[in-house]
């Protein structure tokens, strides 16, 4: 084999490696959509940090596939293990939910009792690396933190009723929320939902039967593709290798199912909802799965019906309470077509801001370093941060009340 050949594979090899890394790519600052200039005002009075560039690590950081499989492998490259509290909820379906409460180690940077209602991504718990990450971050500055676990995904937590987690289904949320408000009456409560979690607490604050907390002051939503419908759509193309990520989610919610498959999928539950369990075991893709098994266990005579009642772009215009959502251009399971309906949203709500970053893939936002990131990531500081704005929005709503 001749050098020549060898020097040109090798630079080809290399021509690739750089246009997979998108190494030529340079940081840039978050675009914010929005229409009310006083709610954004708070958040960049609250977090400075949105007004400099976002600097992912050097040399893979600008690829949003390395930041999203990272992420999935990883979670975050230091993890440390809070120590926490978890309670259990008996719920009238005899599903028990449980929640993981987590206390501050420290005093509050803001000097008022916080607490921050942690919503993980699909198939994910408080057990999670990057939930663990930031919850045991927000500790250390002082909040109190309340992660919902799914149903059905905690290793040692049976499931006692006949169902699990899904995309759009809220009750568990609330659930949490009531207990929470319970038991500490007089917290404010904050919350941050990540991809399907940042889904449920979108619908959550647009769903009208639901009677609030009254300290819920706000939410945070990452990277969640806003219709489950459109999604899937995109999902389902081989295009930037979405349908590797697809049957990632399909083989985790099918695990889910399966381990819980003699109470799931006992007898009298395939009878009555008319579940065939050949074809929710070869499901190849999410629809297939939730045809076969979601659909028919919630009740939906079609697949677009449930996911319709799944997706909070539908119910975006009933929101009010202020919300700030947050997306990468880069994820490659929320393509940017699938942004639009968010930017025109925030374009016309008050106390409604629409973050969009360059970078960051899915939930990774790796940040600083060559090779090796800092061990907290950027999406962690400024989550944090934000919960000044929150804060900020009460205590001039408190005053006009007042006066």
């Amino acid at each position: 084999m001749s050098t020549a050949f060898l020097l040109f594979a090798f630079a080809l090899i290399l021509c690739v490696l750089f246009r997979i890394l998108n190494v030529n790519s340079q940081p840039q600052k978050p675009v914010f959509y929005y229409c009310d200039s006083s709610f954004l005002n708070k958040i960049l009075k609250s977090a400075p940090i949105l007004e400099e560039p976002y600097i992912p690590t050097r040399l893979w950081g600008f690829s949003g596939h390395v930041q999203t499989i990272l992420y999935s492998f990883l979670g975050r490259t230091c993890c440390p293990w809070p120590v926490g509290e978890r309670l259990f909820i008996p719920l009238l379906d005899k599903t028990t939910l449980t929640y993981d409460l987590f206390h501050p180690t420290a005093g509050s940077i803001n000097d008022e009792d916080v607490t921050l209602i942690v919503v993980p991504g699909i198939c994910n718990t408080s057990e999670s690396d990057y939930i663990r990450t930031f919850v045991n971050y927000a500790q250390n500055n002082g909040y109190r933190c309340a992660v919902l676990n799914h149903v059905g995904v905690l290793p040692n937590v049976p499931v006692t009723g006949r169902r699990i987690f899904t995309y759009g289904y809220t009750a568990d949320l609330d659930a949490m929320l009531v207990h929470l408000a319970g038991r500490y009456p007089k917290t404010k409560m904050i919350a941050f939902g990540y991809s399907m979690g940042g889904n449920l607490i979108t619908k959550y604050l647009a769903e009208s039967h639901y009677k609030k907390p009254e300290n819920l002051l706000g939410a945070v939503s990452v990277c969640q593709p806003y219709d489950a419908n459109a999604a899937t759509d995109w999902l389902l193309h081989w295009q930037n290798f979405r349908r590797f990520y697809l049957y990632a989610m399909t083989e985790a919610i099918k695990g889910v199912v399966m381990k819980h498959r003699r109470i799931l999928l006992a007898d009298d539950v395939k009878q009555k909802c008319s579940l065939n369990e050949r074809e929710i075991i070869s499901a190849a893709t999410l629809p297939e799965l939730d045809d076969a098994y979601t659909r028919k266990v919630y009740n939906f005579s079609t697949l677009e019906e449930l996911y319709r009642w799944s997706s909070c772009v539908y119910y975006l215009d009933n929101i009010k309470t202020p919300i700030i959502f947050i997306n990468a251009k880069d994820d490659p399971l929320v393509p940017e077509p699938l942004l639009e309906p968010v930017r025109k949203f925030a374009q016309k709500r008050q106390e409604v801001v629409y973050m969009e970053l360059e970078h960051g893939g899915h939930l990774g936002f790796f940040e600083g370093g060559l090779f090796y990131p800092n061990p907290i990531a950027w999406l962690d500081r400024v989550s944090l941060a934000l919960v000044g704005a929150f804060l900020l929005t009460h205590k001039d709503e408190t005053k006009v009340v007042r006066s």
